[in-house]
């Protein structure tokens, strides 16, 4: 008899035609058409080799279950006779390729990692310093090796799972705290693809919340963010203003919502609250695009009025990875909570009345209320989430306040240099950013910093930007006092500093006056083997849990790569001839492009109409039946520590 299970057919996307009763095999057949393609691949590369030489690699046996006796198991329950007809009664033909696939020959593993080390090593790792939300950070080596290069925390992805996954659930609250202590805001997810995908979110979720359909952006936004925006309002209906904000008018109150950045893209620090209050008095929401380690120095969003934060992770110890991923922290005002997308772990106590976590307000997701969903989690980038989580624990408030006070103090004594040599400081309060008018030609700078191989942020009316990071020592910033030809040296600048500079963000009505962090987790000595033992996984267990990406292991090999210099030191934004050297000196940045126009089902008219038919859709959370769930009694407004709250990462071990 053959194990059947009741699936819903889109899942496995037309896989077969035998409604919606499959299977188990067949799902596991899913992973054996992998193995088939990358067999038929192999059989019809050319190779001047003897046929009769062993093959020099069994991946594909081993990373994927099925062999061939399995697959025949199944082809047999199928009816059909082998995989090419399965493909061919599930496969539309309008969709194939119709040709063969212009591959290289196939490589054995070793092969493949001298291959990746060879591309890794015609990319050229220039100092970069262009900023727009990428930053270069220190990856502490226990959390480097520990979690970023572990399976057991890479493989599983979404902990749907709660009973085996307290471990991952417990790092996200971690998250969602040190994001609302940051932003002090009430309630984080856990969390969301990237910035720019954030602020989408967070124009749609001022769109369900107010009916309106007009949307302001700040021209000080970062280019890519504003992109994003774009693209997703074509496909909602939303009109779009990208202006500067003293050119917004609030008078005619039909906006749903602002976003600004703050420190903006040209890293000027301001004092909103005259914008935000506008915007509160038109009934719209005001969102805050922002630096999670700017937070540790200036004024929180919610302390000066903002409704929605959002920005990326990525500078709590997430390497670059050539641009991505790196987890987006999203937090909302309370009566917001139930509009907010993304994954939310919440305190719940299990059947037996201990203290347990589990993922809260599961009925906004997708999974569940289908086309009326306001969220849909998928993976998130939870991975990303917990090493940002990790290293906060990590460093602590202490830590984290020590790093953004050095990075901030590296910008003060570059401005003094830049000064000083009569280049002008464009904005008067800044925390690690600068925007210079310089006094020379602008094409000197950029020959200068190619020759100490140095990404700047070139602007359009001929400024420069300057981001600077923790990962900056004495001798790089001697590197940018050189390009813009300063005299002294950095020890020198920063002997002649006062010692309370009033430039300083420190010393400003923009500074912090708050505590953050304050949760013990983030203030106990973590030693290095608690960050490794903090959940079950696949190699660990035998049981493999919900959200392992489809419940295949991430292969060692295939991830290997990743773990060069060359490739995860990569910035997001970059020049091409350093992504890879060809000896052009045109200096193109990228990666920053207009927003595609959007085509979905058709015409944009089209999704238009459909969206304003379908409206907001309701957002009213049909509780758990107590009957059915009497181990899942939620906890009211337990989304994030308390100080009597667990704190051991051992307790979950």
């Amino acid at each position: 008899m053959h194990s059947v299970t009741r699936v819903p057919g889109p899942c496995l996307a037309g896989l077969v035609a035998r409604g919606d009763f499959v299977s188990r095999d067949a799902i596991k057949l899913v992973a054996g058409m992998r193995c088939f393609f990358a067999n038929r691949l192999q059989s019809t590369a050319a190779t001047s080799l003897p046929r009769a030489l062993p093959a020099k690699s069994d991946f594909c046996s081993r990373h994927l279950g099925p062999r061939e006796k399995d697959q025949r198991e199944m082809l047999k329950y199928l009816e059909v006779k082998n995989i090419s007809e399965l493909i061919d009664k599930t496969v539309p033909e309008n969709i194939r390729l119709n040709r063969e696939m212009n591959l290289d020959s196939p490589l054995s593993e070793d092969e493949l990692i001298d291959r990746a080390r060879q591309l890794a090593a015609t990319n050229k790792v220039f100092r970069s310093y262009i900023g727009m939300g990428y930053y270069g950070c220190l990856t502490p080596n226990t959390i480097l090796r520990n979690v970023f290069e572990n399976p057991g925390w890479t493989t599983q992805y979404t902990p749907y799972q709660a009973e085996i996954a307290q471990g991952r659930l417990e790092s996200l609250l971690n998250y969602q705290t040190m994001v609302t202590d940051l932003t002090g805001l009430d309630v984080a997810n856990a969390s969301l693809l990237d910035e720019g995908t954030a602020a989408a979110e967070s124009m749609g979720l001022c769109f369900r919340y107010t009916k309106k359909r007009k949307f302001y952006v700040s021209d000080k936004v970062h280019p890519q963010t504003v992109a994003v925006v774009q693209t997703r309002a074509s496909a909602m209906g939303v009109d779009v203003v990208v202006q500067s904000i003293p050119q917004m008018d609030f008078s005619k109150k039909d906006i749903c919502g602002v976003l600004y950045q703050y420190p903006d893209t040209e890293g000027a620090v301001q004092d909103y609250s005259d914008m935000i209050k506008a915007c509160h008095d038109s009934k719209a929401l005001a969102v805050c695009a922002t630096d999670l380690l700017s937070l540790a120095v200036l004024r929180p969003p919610g302390e000066i009025g903002a409704d929605i934060a959002l920005g990326s992770s990525q500078r709590f110890g997430v390497p670059l990875n050539f641009g991505g991923p790196h987890a987006a922290f999203f937090a909302v005002k309370e009566p917001l909570t139930r509009l907010m997308p993304g994954r939310v772990v919440g305190v719940t106590r299990d059947a037996s009345g201990d203290r347990a976590y589990r993922l809260a307000l599961q009925t906004r997701e997708q999974h569940i209320r289908r086309d009326k969903a306001t969220s849909n989690i998928c993976t998130a980038q939870a991975l990303l989430a917990n090493m940002a989580a990790l290293y906060a624990v990590y460093h602590g408030p202490a830590g984290i306040r020590d790093i953004a006070t050095n990075v901030h103090h590296w910008a003060l004594i570059f401005a003094r240099g830049l000064m000083h040599e009569g280049h002008v400081v464009e904005h008067p309060h800044f925390f690690d950013t600068l925007k210079v008018k310089p006094n020379a030609p602008l094409d000197d700078i950029r020959k200068r910093a190619a020759s100490r191989e140095i990404n700047l942020r070139y602007f359009a009316d001929d400024t420069v930007g300057i981001s600077l990071d923790e990962t900056v020592k004495q001798k790089d910033l001697d590197d940018l006092l050189w390009i813009f030809d300063c005299k002294k040296n950095a020890a020198t600048i920063a002997e002649e500093m006062p010692e309370a500079p009033q430039d300083s963000v420190l010393f400003s009505s923009h500074r912090r006056t708050t505590d953050y962090l304050t949760h013990p987790v983030f203030n106990t000595l973590v030693k290095h083997w608690d960050a490794v033992c903090m959940s079950i996984g696949v190699c660990r267990s035998l049981q493999v849990p919900f959200g392992d990406a489809n419940s295949a292991l991430h292969e060692t090999a295939g991830e290997q790569g990743r773990f060069s210099r060359t490739f995860h030191d990569f910035l997001g934004f970059l020049y091409y001839e350093t992504e890879q050297y060809d000896g052009n000196d045109a200096f193109v940045v990228s990666g920053i492009y207009k927003p595609a126009p959007v085509r979905a089902f058709g015409s944009v008219a089209r999704l238009q109409a459909a969206v304003r038919r379908v409206g907001t859709g309701s957002v009213r959370d049909h509780r758990i039946r107590q009957d059915l769930f009497t181990a899942e009694q939620w906890c009211s407004g337990r989304v994030c520590r308390i100080k009597n709250d667990i704190c051991s990462f051992q307790s979950q071990g």
